[in-house]
């Protein structure tokens, strides 16, 4: 059976919408037909090479579907479900796993060499992070699904893969915000939104949000943000001025670039934490001297997936979903379909947007 999707030939070749085929679902194999995908930061990374996996490869890593069938051993699913797509699923086994840190899978993305599918002139094709969600239909390993949450449409239930994970957790787990901490968030994406969501759930206050763009401001506040400041040589001092002239209890940083990190780092207070979420590139240097991380005496923390485990997140996060507590739609400023994806790319290379979801 011929699907849609859309392939990256090669590392920094535009993508190309073409038909793929796929195979029936192997033993410990799911299909899955896809009901949306949201185009993440991530998928740009790997497309420009930022981020490196076996081309050519269907990418796509946030996404929710209804399984159309499932190969030999999985019982967790059945064809007809509602499921979210995982695409950094835990092995159980590995020393991080064992340790509490799935987020940390040795193991993680083994699933990025396997041959998924191919072209219809008979080319091997990869999946870009696992799940290839850049498709209408798509075939993962059974560690890759969880059910879908009761009441959670399955086209906001894509936006629990990634950037609801990501944002929620890096408050919640990384930075663990406590009720009445200051906040700020640099970078008003789709992680970013979900981040300022997250901080307003913890009662943070008050919330500041940086982006470059003056545009996202009413995105920002809707999503939680009390005050926000045009990203500029004077970013820090005017996050100080907005946090008692000390600085934020907690930095979340959902950029990836030494500039918005260094940022990020001078806006929190002497003591605070900062959390990087954004993925950088390995020219992304980030300086500090000696005396100031002794006189600072801050955090500097890494953040992958939020810190988060999707089965033990999801259900909690849907709770809040539920309860009106978090708008996943207001995470998306853009419905698209899958033509439209390479003019996403370039709205989010131009910082313009939240996220863009592609709905099948």
């Amino acid at each position: 059976m011929v699907v849609r999707a859309a392939v990256l030939p090669s590392v920094g070749s535009p993508l190309e919408i073409t038909g793929i085929r796929l195979p029936e679902p192997g033993p410990g194999e799911v299909r899955v037909r896809l009901a949306a995908a949201g185009v993440c930061h991530s998928d740009l990374s790997l497309s420009d090479g930022t981020m490196r996996v076996p081309v050519p490869a269907v990418l796509g890593h946030e996404g929710a579907g209804t399984v159309v069938s499932v190969g030999e051993g999985v019982a967790h699913v059945a064809p007809g479900d509602g499921v979210v797509l995982n695409w950094a699923p835990s092995c159980g086994v590995c020393d991080h796993c064992r340790a509490g840190e799935v987020w940390l899978c040795a193991d993680a993305l083994s699933g990025v060499g396997r041959a998924h599918a191919v072209t219809e002139d008979g080319r091997e094709l990869h999946p870009g992070l696992n799940v290839a969600a850049f498709a209408e239909e798509t075939v993962v390993p059974a560690r890759c699904v969880l059910p879908a949450p009761e009441g959670v449409p399955l086209t906001d239930a894509a936006l629990l893969g990634c950037a609801v994970l990501t944002g929620y957790g890096a408050v919640h787990h990384s930075a663990r915000v406590r009720r009445g901490e200051s906040v700020v968030v640099v970078g008003v994406g789709g992680v970013g939104l979900a981040a300022l969501q997250a901080a307003r759930i913890a009662g943070a206050g008050p919330i500041v949000a940086v982006d470059v763009s003056p545009e996202k401001e009413a995105l920002a506040k809707a999503a939680g943000a009390t005050d926000f400041v045009v990203a500029s040589a004077t970013t820090a001092r005017e996050v100080r001025a907005l946090t008692g002239g000390r600085g934020a209890d907690v930095a979340v940083e959902c950029v990836g670039r030494a500039a918005t990190i260094r940022t990020a780092w001078d806006s929190t207070r002497r003591g605070g934490r900062t959390t990087v979420v954004g993925i950088g590139g390995k020219d992304q240097e980030v300086v500090f001297n000696a005396l100031e991380i002794f006189h600072w005496g801050r955090t500097l923390s890494g953040c992958v997936y939020g810190n988060s485990d999707p089965a033990r997140d999801l259900p909690v996060i849907a709770g809040h979903v539920r309860a009106g507590r978090l708008d996943l739609g207001a995470l998306v400023t853009d419905r698209i379909g899958l033509d439209q994806i390479p003019e996403a790319f370039a709205n989010m290379l131009a910082g313009k947007g939240g996220r863009a979801l592609v709905v099948f």
